[in-house]
Formats: structure tokens, sequence, C-alpha cells
């Protein structure tokens, strides 16, 4: 009798179609350049960028980001000036319209702030070490160690296959996403206000990664490099930029 209980049946073997696909190697994987895309964008990527606030915290303790208002602001110039030119050294990267090492000094010339420049080569090299893990048949002995941010994504595009907008685009979305969700933190804002928010900048984002990918870009917000500055010689910081 309890032979014919169904909980003790033996199971349906698995339809060939639902079996959980085998694993294959980081090398073998050929994504589309928008499923690319998405995984760079995720906020979960292993490659340090949520220690960083791209001085959101500093904008916080000095008054200037408030709540959602002013927090819409700020990410309106971060997207319009860091974000154009690290998205246009990326995109230049990735189409060879400049070689590694030229980049690596245009971008050193374009951020006036050290602490800056600190934290874009230390998420730059967070990147690097995930992406040699990901496409380790890709020659990354170019890039070196620590290199800028935007010349790792400018490389990672090459090896991903991406697209140069993608490319573009990504450094764009995380250069908001990432100040977004600090602020979101630090202010303990209301996770669907920053949420819809981040859907509302989105066009503003595509149309500065499409300006990216035209010419070197070469805007600077001084308010951006005085946060910067406060904030590395700020005691107890909770971000790292």
């Amino acid at each position: 009798m309890l032979a014919n209980s169904p909980s003790l049946r033996s199971p349906e073997p698995i339809p060939p179609s639902l079996r959980s696909p085998e694993p294959i190697s980081p090398s073998l994987r050929s994504p589309s350049s928008l499923a690319t895309l998405l995984t760079l964008a995720d906020s979960r990527l292993p490659t340090g960028g949520h220690v960083h606030s791209g001085g959101i915290e500093e904008a916080i303790t000095a008054g200037r980001v408030t709540g959602v208002s002013t927090l819409r602001a700020y990410l309106c110039r971060r997207i319009r000036s860091q974000g154009l030119v690290s998205a246009s050294l990326a995109a230049a990267v990735h189409t060879g319209s400049l070689a590694v090492d030229a980049a690596d000094t245009e971008t050193d010339a374009r951020t006036p702030s050290p602490a800056s420049r600190a934290a874009s080569r230390a998420q730059g090299r967070g990147l690097v070490r995930l992406a040699k893990r990901v496409w380790p048949e890709h020659d990354w002995q170019p890039v070196g160690i620590k290199p800028h941010l935007a010349v790792a994504a400018g490389a990672v595009g090459i090896a991903g296959g991406m697209a140069p907008e993608h490319t573009a685009l990504s450094i764009v979305y995380t250069t908001m996403t990432g100040s977004a969700t600090a602020a979101q933190r630090l202010l303990a804002l209301d996770p669907a206000d920053v949420a819809a928010l981040t859907f509302e900048l989105s066009a503003l984002c595509e149309q500065t990664a499409a300006l990216a990918v035209t010419e070197l870009a070469d805007l600077s917000d001084p308010l951006l490099d005085v946060l910067a500055e406060a904030h590395a010689v700020r005691e107890r910081p909770l971000f790292v930029s």
C-alpha cells in the first residue's frame, strides 16, 4: 500500500530541455553584447565598486544632498561630467582610437583630484582582476595591474565582444547607480524612490553614452573634485570615496 503512495514513487525523469546546462569554461562563453552589458551593470559584480560612493557621502555630510530632489541634481551633475569623461575614454580604448598607455595619461589629465584618481585606479584594478577570470584567453598585459576604471572598461568591452556604445553606457550607468545606492543607504531613502529616480535618469544615461562615443570629453566639475578631496581626509568615512 505504501509503495503505491504518490510521495514514495520514483520521480519522473527530467526532460532534457529542463535539465541544468553542463558547466562550461568562462573562456568558452559567448554572451551577447547586451547580456555582457547587463552583467557589468549589476551592482553585485565583485569589482569593489560597492565601497565607493562617488562623492555622495561627502555631499551628504556637507548638507548638499538631503533627499531625492537634491540627489537627482547631484546625479545629473555626475553623469554629465565624470560619467561622460570616463565613458568617452572607455569608448576610445574600445575602438582603438586611444592606446592603453595614452588613455591612462589622458584619464590622469582629466581627473584633477588625486583622491578621484586613486579611486578610479582601485576600481580599475578590481575590474581587471575579475576580467582575467572571465576572459582568461585575452591578453591583459597591456592594461597593467592598476589601470584607471575607464581604461579597464574599454579593454573589457573588447574582450567581451561588446559594442562601444554598450561599453560607454556601462560606465555612465554605474556612475549613476553607485552614488544613488550609497545615498539610499546613508539617508535611509525609500528604495522605490531611488529606483524610480534611476529609471527617470536612464534616458540621460543613454544620451550621455551616445555622446561619449563621438569624441573625447574634457569636462570637469570643481565641486566633485572638492568633495573627493574633503572625503579623503575625513576621519572614519563609511565609503572609500
